[in-house]
């Protein structure tokens, strides 16, 4: 069945006529990016060219997509806004809260338990205000989305970073924090810099044990975690082609790991084929009415250095399989050369855990290449060294995959099925295999590798792969494990070697599901009462933030001065915490405990100046909060990248921090600051971190002067009495000021819905 499908059809009735006036208007021909970005403006048909990088423009996206970890607090800042039903289609996705244990039945039925408070809130504000809700077990979001939801030329917005899966289907999908989805959730414009282009032109056809993650694999490793910072890359040419639409949503996927805004591929064959299988033919009809208009202008592609800030080239026929990590996405290393790398690093080449699934790598097509490694094993009477875990993407997905056959497969090795849900990927793990914080390592098919990221364990070695390449390398055992060109010994002392991998694109049966998990709203939600306890410990009513007065900015104190790599994971961890997302008082209590300490190379550990004494983060943090201090953190590049968690500016905004300053900011971060009413801040100089002491008090001297394009002066009075001033940039306009001066973005919504 197609959802929306009124709604899809306004969109493309639109479409050509807005497109080519941008076209008029811009005077080139259009990448794909721009006719989706041009045809979703607010004021409807484009009246100016906008500069790429550097204007910010009001968009109307078609719909948004939450997750139970995210939407909690999303939809307790939504009940705020004063709306009685959501402005366009939205939908609740419950993936994260379900711990993988012992296998997906008893996995999903301690988790119903566990979080029933939970998912019985976010079920009934759902249905009160409109919003189609997804049960636990219903699948992970990402892939829900792509199945039921994402179309050809539509944008959308969810709260999670991996929303760019949808451009798997050609959609500009983008993740973003909470605030920005109650924008558009009540009706008002989603605002964006307009994004730098960068293409990604692919050629030839994948082969062998290549797959479509051997593509971000690789482009990851060109354009590094921050390269595609404030751009949207567009993958195209005859290789882009070959490729199948779960394929590309792969690829577009983990493009939150390189730091871009989204990524996306042209309308073509395939996304055509995904449609007709997943019960969408109205939408493939619509689609085909206008493709032309669903992929970007021939002398784009045939001439993309004229059209896009970078571009880079892959070849499919020569690349590579690889292998990314660890502890970090972009680190590639090509199957093969990865014994020595890790000999040379004393990083542990035995393989314990082999994981496929994620809302990356979780699809039919997925299962099936995996399926056909766990084959061989059976057929060549090869026992699996490593433990191996499959989590499907969804309920369809599971059903299909059980009917056909793959899950006898892969139990018949031993693995073990987990629920329809993110599991280990957000380190939802109860993993029983370890003691303390041994040095182990895994692989594994998901998106991101960061340390603890998993299993909460900082020695655990992640590397990321294909779903076929995880299985072999469990299989064997070994992470150098090279499957084109090593042999393993089976049960009888025979050598052996595995075939190259078979995947099917599509069930050939196709897909059938008995209950997809799927809960639609009441159209009058009016009557829907939804209760929060006083006294609960996972849900907390919100109570707005207060402006930041100019006097409460002089005589500011240091909270951390971060070393390194900080991510939202560093600030507001996973895991067990997820069971507060949706009370912002206790998830208080990890804020910044992850991060490394400057002063001391510690976590948790820095110093309460108060005091003189050495605390934990959130510790030091409530006292300063106590005395009526406001406190900065001061970090390094790229800090906030990750997971698009808004609770990483939220916690430390309840708390009392009222400013970050850093060398460089990861995009979403930055702009839950500001939806927050805080100063994020970087460096006019970076090596003005440097001056920075561990005593310092800070003064924003001409803070009553805070306006667009003008820097900030600061004073950092060191404990000697000494005196440094060092000038500051930010990127906020005159709306994003604003909603410093009302507190929070939410408290403009408030007193314009009041008016």
């Amino acid at each position: 069945m197609a959802f929306d499908i009124d709604m899809i059809k306004k969109v493309y009735a639109s479409m050509a006529e807005r497109v080519d006036k941008a076209r008029e208007i811009v005077g080139k021909p259009l990448t794909l990016s721009e006719k989706i970005l041009y045809s979703h403006l607010w004021g409807g048909n484009p009246t100016k060219a906008f500069g790429r990088g550097k204007d910010y423009v009001d968009f109307a996206p078609d719909r948004v997509a939450l997750q139970d970890a995210t939407a909690q607090m999303a939809l307790l800042q939504f009940m705020q806004a004063g709306k009685s039903k959501v402005a366009v289609p939205t939908t609740t996705h419950c993936d994260h809260l379900i711990q993988a244990k012992q296998g997906a039945v008893p996995d999903l039925l301690r988790a119903n338990e566990v979080s029933y408070e939970v998912f019985n809130f976010l079920e009934s504000v759902s249905n009160k205000y409109g919003i189609g809700f997804w049960k636990p077990g219903a699948g992970i979001i990402h892939q829900v989305v792509l199945e039921n939801y994402a179309f050809p030329g539509g944008m959308m917005i969810g709260t999670d970073s991996h929303t760019v899966n949808a451009g798997g289907l050609g959609m500009v999908a983008i993740g973003v924090g909470g605030a920005d989805a109650v924008d558009v959730m009540a009706g008002m414009a989603w605002e964006l810099r307009f994004p730098k282009l960068i293409g990604v032109k692919l050629t030839g056809e994948l082969n062998g044990w290549t797959a479509s993650k051997d593509v971000i694999l690789k482009v990851a490793e060109i354009l590094t975690v921050k390269g595609g910072t404030g751009a949207i890359v567009e993958y195209f040419g005859p290789g882009a082609k070959n490729l199948s639409c779960t394929g590309k949503g792969t690829i577009c996927n983990m493009g939150a790991e390189i730091g871009a805004t989204t990524s996306t591929f042209g309308y073509d064959d395939s996304m055509e084929r995904f449609l007709r299988a997943t019960d969408r033919e109205e939408v493939a009809d619509e689609a085909n009415k206008i493709k032309e208009y669903l992929t970007g202008d021939d002398e784009v592609y045939e001439n993309p250095e004229q059209y896009f800030d970078q571009v880079i080239e892959i070849d499919l026929s020569t690349l590579r399989p690889l292998l990314n990590g660890p502890f970090t996405p972009d680190l590639a290393t090509p199957v093969g050369e990865l014994g020595e790398k890790a000999r040379a690093n004393d990083w542990p080449l035995k393989v314990e855990w082999g994981l496929i699934g994620s809302c990356t790598n979780s699809s039919y097509e997925d299962l099936t290449r995996a399926a056909s490694i766990a084959q061989q094993a059976i057929d060549k009477k090869l026992k699996p060294k490593s433990d191996l875990g499959i989590n499907p993407g969804s309920e369809q997905i599971r059903f299909t995959a059980e009917r056909d056959g793959l899950f006898k497969t892969f139990e018949s090795i031993g693995a073990t099925i987990f629920t329809n849900a993110c599991g280990p990927c957000i380190g939802q793990w109860d993993r029983s295999d370890m003691l303390g914080d041994q040095k182990n390592t895994i692989v594994h098919s998901f998106n991101r590798n960061f340390s603890k990221r998993a299993d909460g364990n900082p020695n655990t070695h992640a590397f990321v792969g294909s779903p076929e390449m995880v299985a072999a390398i469990a299989i064997s055992g070994r992470l150098d494990f090279d499957p084109m060109n090593d042999t393993l010994i089976n049960e009888d002392g025979e050598e052996v070697k595995l075939d190259i991998p078979r995947g099917i694109e599509l069930p050939p049966l196709g897909f059938e599901v008995d209950d997809n998990g799927y809960l639609a709203p009441n159209e009058d939600g009016s009557s829907v009462e939804v209760i929060v306890a006083l006294d609960s410990e996972r849900l907390q009513l919100l109570e707005p933030f207060e402006p930041l007065k100019v006097s409460e900015l002089q005589g500011v104190k240091l909270l951390i001065k971060v070393h390194g790599k900080c991510t939202t994971d560093h600030i507001s961890m996973a895991g067990p915490w997820l069971r507060y997302r949706g009370h912002l008082d206790n998830i208080a209590n990890n804020t910044l405990i992850g991060a490394i300490n400057s002063y001391n190379k510690k976590s948790n550990f820095v110093k309460n100046q108060l005091t003189g004494e050495y605390v934990g983060v959130p510790d030091a943090q409530r006292a300063y909060k106590a005395a009526g201090i406001k406190t900065i953190v001061v970090g390094d590049h790229n800090y906030g990248e990750g997971s698009s968690r808004e609770h990483a500016a939220m916690q430390p905004r309840h708390l009392g921090v009222a400013a970050v300053l850093v060398k460089s900011f990861a995009r979403i971060h930055e702009t839950n600051l500001k939806k927050q009413g805080m100063l994020g801040l970087t460096f006019a100089n970076e090596n003005d971190y440097d001056l920075i002491q561990e005593d310092d008090t800070f003064n924003f001297v001409d803070i009553n002067e805070f306006a667009p394009e003008k820097q900030i002066t600061m004073e950092l009075v060191h404990a000697d009495g000494s005196k440094d001033t060092i000038k500051l940039n930010h990127t906020y306009n005159q709306q994003q000021i604003e909603w410093f001066n009302e507190g929070s973005a939410l408290n403009v919504i408030k007193r314009e819905n009041a008016v």
